[in-house]
């Protein structure tokens, strides 16, 4: 009798009555999945006022993110039929994509993505590590109503509309052509007396200058968000164990060395999940402050790939203008994939 259980990881021995009989725990797991949906049935009507306060997210996702999927139909048909029902036009193909990246739009197409990554890595490379040094440099305040203070101005600028943002910084620099007798602004009139702007260039308006473009997106995207990104961080910083930090003074650790050794790592899970929704996020640039900060003179460096698909539509070339975001939301997608693959096999961290 024993030799017919010896090969089966599910029983044991059970030396009292002298039988093989399931493992305790191996009976455990097999109510939990024999009850999977009912004990998941009784956790959502425990939990209803939850799931009732879902609901409108649920459906916001469903008409503003799912729904307008459809049209994207549109960038594999024509319209030949002088409609604007996507259902009613006429397939061709990937013929939208050959023109756009090898016809006709192809130098305007590959101009405006490679503003989209350059505008994006920049803002990565330089925009990323501020709000972690924000939140390093919070936990080391010791009054509790002066970093409260610092905070809410920190924050301040992301809960200020991106229209009144831009024109602070089109005053800041300067807005000739607006007034015959406008002079450059505060900002540039700094950087003159600094010899970092050429006096020309800043009596002539930065914001004109196509070479002046990109350090001013991101610095002005940096000044916005640094303060309300910190938050995560700042979060993950306040969850360290006092007792940690306790221990490395004992052992003759000073702020810098805390910081390395204890802070760090104990951010380090938060600093992977937001780089790999960040890298997922590199060609997703949004047209409003694009708009809002470009001229024709910054075309060159300011046009991406969501006010050139703006462009494409104004143009009336609509089923056209789906294909830039459509090869933009693909390759967002790939980067998050590719990121978080990496993420887990380097670190054991990943989004899923």
């Amino acid at each position: 009798m024993k030799s017919l259980f010896k090969g089966d990881d599910f029983l044991v021995f059970n030396p009292e009555t002298g039988l093989y009989e399931k493992d305790p725990e191996q009976q455990v797991r097999d109510d939990v999945e024999k009850h999977y949906w009912k004990n998941n049935l009784f956790t959502i009507l425990k939990d209803w006022r939850l799931y009732v306060m879902l609901l409108p997210m649920i459906f916001i996702f469903f008409c503003w993110r799912y729904l307008p999927m459809y049209e994207l139909l549109a960038s594999w048909k024509i319209n030949l039929t002088g409609t604007n029902k996507v259902a009613e036009q006429d397939w061709i193909g990937f013929n939208n994509f050959y023109t756009l990246m090898f016809g006709t739009y192809s130098a305007s197409f590959w101009q405006a993505f490679r503003n989209t990554f350059v505008l994006s890595f920049y803002g990565l490379l330089f925009g990323f590590p501020v709000p972690i040094i924000l939140a390093l440099f919070f936990n080391e305040i010791k009054s509790d109503k002066y970093r409260s203070v610092l905070q809410v101005f920190s924050y301040l600028p992301k809960f200020i509309s991106t229209v009144i943002i831009t024109t602070l910084v089109w005053f800041l620099l300067g807005r000739k052509g607006i007034d015959a007798t406008a002079q450059p602004g505060v900002i540039s009139r700094l950087l003159t007396v600094l010899h970092i702007v050429p006096k020309e260039i800043a009596e002539s308006g930065m914001m004109y200058q196509p070479n002046y473009f990109r350090a001013i997106y991101i610095m002005t995207g940096i000044w916005e968000g640094a303060g309300y990104g910190s938050i995560v961080y700042f979060s993950a910083v306040i969850g360290v164990n006092p007792t940690s930090y306790e221990a490395a003074q004992i052992d003759g650790a000073g702020k810098m060395a805390q910081m390395r050794y204890v802070v760090l790592p104990a951010m380090l899970s938060t600093i992977i999940i937001m780089l790999i929704v960040r890298i997922g996020s590199l060609l997703s640039i949004g047209y409003e402050q694009v708009l809002l900060m470009r001229h024709n003179n910054t075309l060159v460096t300011a046009q991406v790939i969501s006010t050139f698909a703006i462009d494409l539509k104004d143009s009336a070339n609509t089923n056209l203008a789906t294909v830039p975001e459509l090869i933009n939301n693909v390759t967002s997608m790939l980067l998050v994939i590719g990121a978080n693959v990496i993420s887990r096999k380097a670190s054991d961290t990943s989004l899923y």
